[in-house]
């Protein structure tokens, strides 16, 4: 939703109004892609969607270096969510990794990133917020038999 309302601040140039386009379109499907790797049927099924999940997050941070580059939007808020994309991206990458290789540690590895995000003062989670992480790393989708 920060993203949606960053893009919302750009002014309506074809700069602002092209990044914007591609901006929302890589930022909002981070997290469809990886709802929709979480819900694999197996890790082979698993590793191919979590990819795409961080392709656009990659996409992601691309866009956000575009607009503070330009500038587009409000600098504050662009740097604030650059540094998210950039963590996001290396969360994703490490499940992916994890994914394609050691299976069965792939559940600690989810539950210790959730414990680091939930110490770190840039994020402020609400309850619905932190139930929607959980759900987004359920064990049960990194159980898979070698």
């Amino acid at each position: 939703m920060r993203i949606v309302k960053l893009i919302r601040t750009f002014p309506g140039s074809v700069d602002g109004t092209e990044v914007g386009r591609q901006l929302l379109k890589a930022g909002t499907s981070i997290g469809a892609n990886y709802r929709e790797a979480n819900r694999a049927e197996s890790r082979d099924d698993f590793v191919p969607k979590v990819g795409v999940a961080e392709k656009e997050a990659s996409e992601t941070v691309y866009w956000l270096e575009i607009c503070e580059a330009a500038p587009l939007g409000n600098a504050a808020d662009t740097i604030a969510l650059l540094k998210e994309a950039n963590e996001l991206l290396a969360i994703i990458t490490t499940v992916g990794r994890k994914a394609k290789g050691r299976s069965r540690w792939i559940g600690a590895t989810a539950i210790s990133v959730m414990a680091a995000l939930l110490s770190f003062p840039l994020f402020a989670f609400s309850l619905s917020t932190f139930h929607f992480m959980l759900s987004a790393f359920p064990l049960s989708a990194f159980h898979f038999l070698p």
